[in-house]
Formats: C-alpha cells, structure tokens, sequence
C-alpha cells in the first residue's frame, strides 16, 4: 500500500514540472539526495525514469529507491550544467559519479597579503589568494617557480609586512637581501606599488601570457637603451631571454592558436572509470594539463561524463575559451563558445597531443593498482581474453597441446597447462604417440587430447576453461572432433606462427577466424608465453627421448653388459662419446675390471 501511495505522490510530482531546463534531486525515503541531474527539458527527462522498464542493474535499483523529487528551473541549459556540477560535489550523491580529484597535486599560490609571497602549497584556503595549477607535471611547476625566482625580487619569509609594521622598524633584512633575492620591503627599501607591479606580472606569466611580459619587456631595453643607461637594459635583456628560454622549452604548439580548451576521454579497461584531459592553450603553448579520474555508478557512457568534466576544469581553471576542442560530438551548449572536432591541422595535433597524455595517466594508474594488487593484473589480461573470444567464464585454466618429431622419428607431444595466468609446471604432462605411424601432426594431436581428456574424465579432474592448440586451423579441427566425441565443453583456439617462428595471430570459433591483437601489449606477450612454453617443453622431452634411444642402442649391442652396467657407466660419464675417451682405470673403479674389459674391447674394435 505505501508503495502504491509513493508512486501515485511520484506521478503527481511528475505530470506538474515544467518543461524547461533544470536540474532535478531524487531523494531516499529517509529524505537524503541519492541522484542529482541536469535536463534540457525537466517533464521529459524525468519521466523517462518512471515511464519504461529498466534493464537489470544499479538505474532500476535508484528507481526504486526513489521517494521525493526536487527541481530547480534555470534560464538555460549552460545553467544547469554549472548547478549540476555543483551540486554534485556538495551533496555526492550515492548513485552519481564521483569525481576521483587527486588532492596531492600541487598549486602555486599567490597569496592575498600586503606583500604577496609567491610558493607552492597543496592546500586550497579561500581567503582571496589566488591559486594556479594543479600540476600534475611536477617539473612544469618547479621550472615556472625558478624562474619567477630569477625574474623577479620577491619577498620568502613569512612576517606580518604590514604598513604600520614596517614603518615601526620591527624587521631586519636577512641573507635573502644580502644575496639579491629579494628586494628588502620588510625595512621600506622596495615599496608596495613596485611589489605589486612584479606581481601583476607574476600573475600574468602563471595564466600563460608569456607573450605580453616578451613584449613589455623588450620595449623597456630599448628605451633604456635609448637613454644610454646600458646596464639597466643588460639586467632587462637577462630578464628577456630567460623568458624566452621557459617559452621554448614549454609545449608550443602553433603561434597562432590562442585561448583553447581541449579535452580528451578514455575509459578504464573494466569501464568502472573514465579518465579525462584537459588542456588549456595559450599562446600557442600549453598553459595548463590536467588529468582526473571518475567513478562510474550507473555505467555512464562518454558522452554523459564528459560535459562534465567539461563544466569542472573551465569553472576550476577560470577558463573564458571561446573555443573547446573535443573527440567527438557533445549534446551540450554553452553560450559564445564554439565545439570543434578537428580532423587535420595544428588543432588535430592538439586532440592527439590530449589523447596520448589521458592514455598515459590511464596506463600509469592500472601500474600503481597493479603493484598494489598484482592479481589484479592476471584477472584483466584473462577478462581480455574472455572479452576478446566472447568466453562464457574467466579463463582461469588454461592448456596447451604441442607436437614434436623430427624427420618423423620419436614422435611425442606436450602439454602445459596455466592456472590464473602462471605456469603449473606440476600439471604439464608429456605424451608418446602410440598409434600413429609416421609424422602425422593432426592424428598425433587427436590421440593425445583423447587421451587427456578421457583419463581426466575417468579420475574426475579439473578441465580446462580454454584449451589451446600450437598451430593453424587443421590442429583446431583434430582438437574438436575429439571434444565433440568427448561431449566436453571446452572452448578451442589456435595459436599460430609466421614466417620468422614468432606467435603471429590467435584464431578462434568454427570456422576460425583471426582475433586481432597488438604486437607488445601484455595479453599478446602471455599468448607468446604460453606458446614460447608448450614448445620449449615438447622438444625438450622429444630431444631427451631421442638422446636416450641413441645412447642406449650404442651400449645394448655389447654382449655382457646389462641394464645395471649400461646405467652406472651413464651415470658416470654422462655420454657414450666419454665412455669412450675414459681410460681403462676408471672404467674398472665404476663396474669392476672383467666388464671394464668387455667395454674397451668392444670400442676398440670399433
């Protein structure tokens, strides 16, 4: 009954909103906000959760959590996109993404004091400083900072440099006015309108107007220069070419792009995270790049997660681009600003320039979970493959089957198996082909999966959750008629080799086709492992098998020798060839002097 009452007190809420940009709250029966979001058209929007079914998953469980519903109407649609992004990092709300912003990323402050002192910090106060960063490139962060150091006199202590202070005489200048770091305002030698001037400048350069400060400044040597005071413009020109130095060695990209957002997305590899970029262009150099991290709670697609990334890097960075360069199509607007998707140009390399730094950061956090974690790892190289060959399970087991013979003598085969992505070297098992005459690949492969699988069967062992095979389509057809014949469900690839003998392509279904895969990323170079395996250990065991058979026939045709003679002479000497190179003397320490004869007169004879 109350059920009923909330859906009938739902659906009244509903029939009356307006249908005007805003931004709706859905609230828990206990009258906490679990959803915030922002709508073009607020009746539409929101009866799109109540008006069709929900596949299973966390978008029906907020429906059903669902109480109370609030809105707020706004003038347009940029509008809501800012209260929604506001909203969310005030309530954080259960079923929204949640914005992974990495607090150890630092800022430079310039703080709100008589005479402002320039630093890095990590701590955001809002008490009228300004703040400009995060850097997450550390060294970007320390070149600025020195060279603000060398530009500029400024002030590091931490003294109260208020006016009445000052004209007290209650400091003393130290060691960094001794050395020309700074210009002694503490003692009234620099006064509060030059200091302010430096930091105007400061200001600038930290937004990444570079250019300007260039401009000013060389237009002040000249003047000098003008005036005959030579040294003045010196001390100016250093300045000058300092700048220019930092300007080089920033990312420029062209001299003409000025004042442009690019972003980029990526999604985590389990698509529980998107990673985004932001790049903030200026003068053509890159002036800010920031990548951050959110978590997905109702498998958000790109294209609603990254309007809001949008919204929080321009409001966090102050940034009035007139121009935002995206990867692909967005459903939003925000007034006098214009949406490029470039396809070739200086604007291209700028996409591709963000996109290869968000693929970085992505890289980089997969390697500091996996060091935490290093499972973790092995359960997204398998969820790859699972991926990859649409498996119906997690390949935790899984085998490999390869033959060995050479000029059709001795055949046998291998089989390795790997259980959550490590060898088990305590199930790899070697096989002799029985019932096959002669070099037949295809039948020796049928034999030995028949025999695996059937004894496996009998004693009631575990089977594996993807079977693998060395070799092309023809091994791929033996394998299955047997598991067919079995009546096993045990998914069947291929693994085969080019030219050179390197693991060139997976194959996989019936008929087989090829799965493609990157040369170097991790899930290829476990396949190569896999495979590198299965046939170091085949040929080993066939190499041991021939090298026995040899030794033996050589030992079997002397007469009065048997098995327990032949075995402490290779014990021994290891080879047939040593037998033969020992001396008399030795061989009689080993099996006595009656057999030691036996032995040198047959290698004598021969």
């Amino acid at each position: 009954m109350d059920e009923l009452k909330t859906n009938d007190y739902l659906n009244g809420i509903v029939l009356n909103l307006p249908e005007s940009p805003g931004i709706y709250q859905y609230l828990n029966a206990e009258g906490t906000i679990i959803y915030v979001g922002k709508a073009k058209n607020l009746k539409r929007r929101v009866s799109s959760y109540f008006n069709r079914e929900h596949e299973p998953g966390k978008t029906r469980v907020l429906v059903s959590k669902i109480a109370d519903i609030r809105y707020i109407v706004v003038n347009t649609e940029e509008d809501a996109l800012l209260l929604e992004n506001n909203l969310i990092k005030k309530y954080k709300p259960r079923y929204n993404v949640l914005l992974k912003d990495d607090k150890t990323y630092p800022s430079i402050c310039v703080q709100n004091e008589y005479f402002p002192r320039v630093f890095k910090t990590r701590r955001i106060i809002r008490n009228g400083s300004s703040y400009y960063g995060p850097y997450s490139h550390i060294p970007s962060m320390y070149a600025v900072l020195d060279l603000i150091k060398h530009l500029y006199p400024l002030r590091t202590c931490n003294l109260n440099l208020s006016p009445e202070n000052i004209r007290a005489g209650k400091f003393n200048v130290c060691l960094e006015y001794h050395i020309k770091n700074c210009a002694g305002p503490c003692i009234g030698k620099q006064n509060q309108e030059e200091y302010l001037k430096n930091i105007a400048e400061i200001k600038e350069i930290l937004k990444g107007n570079t250019q300007e400060i260039e401009r000013m400044l060389y237009q002040q040597m000249q003047e000098l220069a003008a005036e005959m005071k030579f040294e003045e413009a010196q001390k100016i020109k250093e300045k000058y070419l300092l700048l220019e130095n930092y300007r080089s060695k920033s990312e420029v990209v062209s001299n003409v792009l000025h004042n442009i957002d690019v972003f980029s997305i990526e999604e985590d590899t389990d698509e529980k995270s998107a990673f985004i970029n932001y790049l903030h262009i200026t003068n053509g150099a890159i002036n800010q790049a920031f990548t951050f991290e959110y978590k997905k709670r109702l498998n958000e697609t790109k294209e609603e997660l990254l309007p809001l990334g949008i919204i929080e890097m321009r409001e966090r960075y102050k940034s009035l681009s007139r121009e935002i360069i995206v990867p692909f199509e967005l459903d939003m607007e925000l007034k006098d600003v214009i949406f490029t998707i470039p396809q070739r140009g200086d604007k291209k390399k700028l996409l591709e320039l963000s996109i290869l730094n968000v693929k970085q950061y992505k890289a980089d956090r997969l390697k500091q979970a996996e060091k935490l974690n290093p499972e973790q790892r092995t359960v997204r190289l398998l969820k790859e493959i699972q991926q990859e060959l649409h498996l119906d399970r997690l390949p935790m087991r899984i085998e490999c089957f390869d033959n060995s013979n050479i000029q059709g003598s001795d055949p046998v085969a291998g089989c390795v198996v790997f259980i959550k992505g490590k060898p088990s070297k305590k199930d790899y098992r070697k096989y002799n082909i029985k019932t096959v005459e002669g070099p037949d690949d295809y039948a020796s492969m049928k034999e030995v999966v028949k025999r695996r699988y059937q004894r496996a069967i009998e004693e009631n062992a575990p089977l594996p959750d993807l079977l693998i095979t060395d070799g092309g389509k023809g091994q791929m057809s033996a394998v299955k008629e047997v598991v067919d014949e079995l009546n096993l469900d045990i998914p069947i690839a291929g693994l085969a080799k080019d030219g050179k003998h390197r693991t060139s392509e997976l194959l996989y279904g019936f008929p087989p086709q090829t799965i493609g895969l990157k040369q170097n990323s991790p899930l290829f170079r476990l396949l190569t492992q896999i495979q590198d395996e299965v046939h170091r250990f085949a040929i080993t065991f066939h190499r041991d098998k021939r090298s026995k058979r040899q030794v033996a026939s050589a030992l079997d045709e002397i007469k009065g020798i048997g098995e327990k003679t032949k075995n402490a002479l290779l014990k021994e000497f290891k080879s047939v060839k040593r037998i033969k190179e020992a001396s008399a003397e030795d061989i009689v320490k080993v099996i006595g002097e009656a057999k030691a004869k036996i032995i040198k007169d047959y290698f004598t004879d021969k």
